[in-house]
């Protein structure tokens, strides 16, 4: 009898492109794949939330319809004086803010999850003898905390960090907090038991693709794989260096250092990382170069699209993958 198939899963960032992401996830379920954890940064984190909470309950057709009739207009809900465009937008990047509140994509993560019978990550728990206590929950969610100026990893972190009950925590609030994009949406505030407040940003600050996030600490070798998905574009090409709300700086030829240095901050770390050899040979890259990552406008034929490539670069993948020879060139042990 054949053994089933399980992989751990990591999804990086992206924003939008976030629905190549899906596209793979529908590629690995319809391919017999079970997921027992899942990690995700920022639009990762919102494709990992529901696939943990709803990975038993959902069907392959059901995920897709999830990312093909995700509002993301809606997602852009701004302060009532930022409507001024010169003015408004001025304001919120000199006070530190966000353009856009966040909160429609913080209830819309949460009603997802309600459906599916999801609210904190208690929900999310399970037992696993091999794992630390803490790490024993089906979903990781990266964020950057710049008041202490380092990667978080929630629920992991929340009782070494700040103090809290993991099992307490909301689900949608650490997803929101992952997509805090600096300038983009507002930031998220997290106050530790200590009385200490710290401001979330999007993971991706510091790690957009943390591929080992589930990798063995020790000389034993992983009881399966942990597949990596990432929609992270080609900077040498020029891609995803305009962020549209920004637009009306461009009159002071301000912004365009700015939107540089996010894109590099959110991408160019990983890109020196996907070319280890450890990383790539388990990494599915989906061709996200046509989408920006910020272009909330996308239109039903590039979600189309952007899916599409998804399945069949993960489809491409999963025909040459060979867990045995992977783990014989690069976890062989110490």
């Amino acid at each position: 009898m054949t053994a089933p198939l399980k992989a751990d899963l990591v999804l990086s960032g992206g924003g939008v492109k976030g629905i190549g992401l899906v596209g793979a996830v529908v590629a690995l379920m319809e391919a017999g794949y079970t997921i027992p954890r899942v990690s995700g940064t920022s639009a990762g984190a919102i494709v990992s939330a529901v696939l943990a909470a709803g990975f038993d309950q959902l069907t392959p057709y059901e995920v897709k319809e999830i990312a093909m009739t995700l509002p993301y207009r809606k997602f852009l809900d701004r302060e009532p004086f930022t409507k001024v465009p010169l003015l408004g937008t001025g304001l919120d990047l000199l006070n530190g803010n966000g353009l856009y509140k966040g909160d429609f994509a913080r209830e819309w993560i949460r009603s997802q999850l309600r459906d599916l019978g999801v609210r904190t990550f208690g929900d999310l728990a399970f037992d696993d003898a091999n794992l630390p206590p803490e790490r024993r929950y089906r979903l990781v969610v990266t964020a950057a905390d710049v008041t202490t100026g380092q990667l978080v990893r929630l629920p992991w972190d929340y009782h070494r960090l700040y103090g809290m009950d993991p099992d307490e925590q909301e689900v949608a609030d650490a997803v929101r907090a992952s997509m805090s994009i600096p300038f983009f949406f507002k930031t998220v505030k997290l106050t530790s038991t200590e009385g200490l407040t710290s401001t979330l940003v999007d993971g991706g600050m510091l790690s957009n693709f943390p591929l080992d996030t589930f990798d063995r600490t020790d000389d034993k070798a992983p009881r399966w794989p942990t597949f990596g998905v990432t929609v992270l574009p080609n900077l040498p090409q020029g891609n995803d260096k305009v962020i549209p709300s920004l637009a009306p700086l461009h009159w002071f030829g301000g912004p365009s250092l700015l939107e540089a240095l996010i894109t590099t901050m959110i991408v160019g770390r990983d890109q020196a990382y996907l070319n280890r050899p450890w990383v790539s040979a388990r990494a599915i890259r989906v061709d996200s170069n046509d989408v920006g990552f910020l272009d909330f406008k996308i239109s039903k034929k590039q979600r189309q699209a952007l899916y599409r490539r998804g399945y069949n670069q993960t489809v491409a993948f999963l025909s040459t993958w060979n867990f045995t020879q992977y783990l014989e060139r690069f976890r062989r042990p110490i």
